[in-house]
């Protein structure tokens, strides 16, 4: 049986719409499980749905400052749909110890930028600010601490004289959408990323 995923999303959710995509695949060592938001208006909700996958909105606001007990409500959906992994994909919320521990080396996250730098928000304008030549993304094991955790797979894309936050973020995003999927089919393999096997400049992390 495949490992069964669940995929955090606050938003549109365009990484989470890529992992569905390669899950969709037969030889793919995943399946999509569930699809949880944090907003009961994120456009990703709908989109998971129309491809057959359980979507459920648990909203953060209805729990005020009490983020331990939305995280508890989060476990138990993920538990009940016999989720094992985790992909965090656009959630736009900081997670509790309890949470990040409860699921140590099986949740993922994909961040836009090349760890360690820029970790955080804004990352294509910091980049843009501070004048370096190359960018990208990067997809991580979660720790407690943001933007942290073992490196699994990096790509890069140059920065261009004329790039724009815009520009650049879309470029980034379009490695996001290739490597986030691959390494997770590498971690649940227990393989590292092969070079050859991205479109753009790809530093890989066993």
């Amino acid at each position: 049986m495949k490992p069964r995923v669940g995929i955090l999303i606050s938003g549109r959710g365009s990484n989470m719409q890529a992992l569905i995509r390669a899950a969709a695949q037969s030889g793919y060592p995943a399946e999509i499980a569930l699809v949880l938001s944090n907003r009961s208006d994120a456009p990703g909700l709908e989109i998971a749905r129309r491809h057959g996958i359980a979507a459920q909105a648990i909203p953060s606001r209805d729990f005020r400052a009490d983020r331990a007990t939305h995280e508890a409500q989060m476990t138990h959906a993920l538990d009940a749909a016999g989720c094992t992994i985790v992909c965090l994909a656009g959630y736009m919320r900081l997670l509790t110890p309890y949470f990040v521990q409860h699921w140590a080396g099986r949740m993922l996250n994909i961040h836009p930028a090349l760890l360690p730098a820029f970790p955080g928000l804004d990352t294509h304008a910091r980049a843009l600010a501070a004048g370096i030549k190359i960018h990208g993304c990067t997809v991580h094991l979660v720790t407690e601490t943001m933007d942290d955790g073992p490196i699994l797979a990096q790509a890069a894309v140059p920065v261009l004289p004329d790039d724009t936050a815009q520009t650049l973020g879309d470029r980034v995003l379009a490695q996001e959408h290739i490597i986030f999927p691959m390494a997770l089919s590498h971690h649940i393999s227990g393989q590292s990323v092969p070079a050859e096997s991205t479109a753009a400049l790809v530093s890989p992390c066993a």
